[in-house]
């Protein structure tokens, strides 16, 4: 029998559209959009699902969106929401991801249609999985409302659920066909969600690009003081190093390796070893600096380049340890690795420095080290 062989690429286009007031009937961005995507000859609805978090630091925004949407006449606005509570719990909730998909059934939310999520990364991430899975795939749309999901969950190709005690077992490669960063939005942070976001741009900034992480070194006071310029620079810059490195690498993740998942090995599991008290951004900075450790031990970073790092880290109020760390010797967090493979499939494949803006990657981890590592972070709470 002769063997037919098939092969094809797809290409993927996506807008990341910076604004401000994304709903003021004045701002004709996301207007324009809609009016402008795929066919014109079919009738689209809008669906929205609202992180309450959101809804409840900007109480009129339902309002808002109803009277934005009286100025689409080409689009039919679901007079219904879908309100989901934010922060890691809505990735921990099966009853979320199927009420997502009934309402996509009951409004009749074709591949025509828009479902659009307005919140933080978790929330992004279960609304884009639903999405991509219904009828294969309804149209996303991702209205970011955080500084990390702004900055890089939010632009990216990924979705998904926690699962089996695992995060992100349960997930998709489907990016959005657009994402609004309105900075708006980010006024309403607390302290601690603007923070945890600028942990992603110092990941980004380490492994790729060091005039990016001078500039954060120069500005980490800034930063810390909620400095509206210097974050709306800092998201930019690293959504735009995110978007090259997942146009220019391996968006869908089909080798065994993970750049921008630099400090995420151990981020990941400490994030469920602490029941997620300890959130997603916190737990990478902590991530960042063991990791920043463990390349200095093993000879590949300098001293004076670790506490580089650590100072930043510092500067911007992170806190770098935390006692769920060290449990069994560490036993609990080396478990991480095994299970940072397992998600990826193939050999173990971790990023480290070799300089600042210099990443690299090694297929082995001492366990001993990594114990060492964890020493030098709890010294830093001394």
């Amino acid at each position: 029998m002769e063997t037919i062989q098939q092969r094809f690429a797809v290409t993927f286009s996506y807008p990341v559209i910076f604004t401000q007031q994304l709903f003021d009937p004045q701002n004709p961005k996301l207007r324009d959009f809609l009016s402008q995507y795929g066919e014109r000859d079919f009738r689209k609805k809008i669906f929205f699902c609202i992180d309450s978090g959101v809804l409840a630091a900007h109480p009129t925004l339902q309002s808002q969106i109803t009277h934005y949407f009286e100025s689409v006449p080409t689009l039919s606005l679901v007079p219904e929401w879908l309100i989901i509570p934010g922060g890691e719990a809505a990735k921990n909730a099966p009853a979320l991801f199927d009420q997502i998909v009934e309402a996509v059934d009951q409004y009749g939310i074709d591949r025509h249609s828009f479902v659009a999520a307005i919140g933080g990364g978790a929330v992004l991430d279960l609304v884009g999985y639903a999405a991509a899975v219904s009828h294969r795939g309804v149209k996303h749309i991702r209205i970011p409302t955080t500084v990390l999901s702004q900055n890089d969950s939010g632009v990216g190709v990924k979705n998904g659920i926690n699962y089996r005690g695992k995060k992100n077992f349960l997930g998709t490669f489907a990016p959005p066909v657009a994402v609004f960063n309105d900075t708006d939005f980010l006024r309403t942070l607390d302290d601690r969600d603007w923070r945890s976001g600028i942990s992603e741009a110092i990941k980004v900034a380490l492994i790729k690009d060091k005039v990016f992480f001078e500039w954060l070194e120069a500005n980490a006071k800034a930063l810390a003081q909620r400095n509206a310029a210097a974050m709306q620079y800092l998201i930019h810059r690293c959504a735009e190093l995110h978007m090259q490195h997942i146009s220019s690498g391996d968006p869908f993740e089909s080798g065994s390796a993970r750049p921008l998942d630099f400090g995420h090995w151990a981020a990941h599991k400490l994030e469920y070893l602490t029941h997620f008290e300890v959130r997603h951004g916190e737990a990478v900075a902590i991530g960042i600096a063991l990791d920043t450790y463990y390349s200095q031990l093993t000879g590949r970073l300098s001293e004076t380049d670790t506490q580089r790092v650590i100072q930043v880290l510092h500067e911007l109020g992170f806190e770098l340890y935390h006692p769920a760390l060290a449990e069994q010797d560490s036993v609990h967090l080396i478990n991480g690795l095994r299970e940072f493979q397992e998600h990826l499939g193939g050999r173990l494949t971790i990023t480290l420095l070799d300089a600042i803006g210099v990443g690299v990657e090694v297929h082995e981890m001492d366990t001993v080290l990594i114990q060492k590592a964890v020493m030098a972070l709890q010294g830093e709470t001394v």
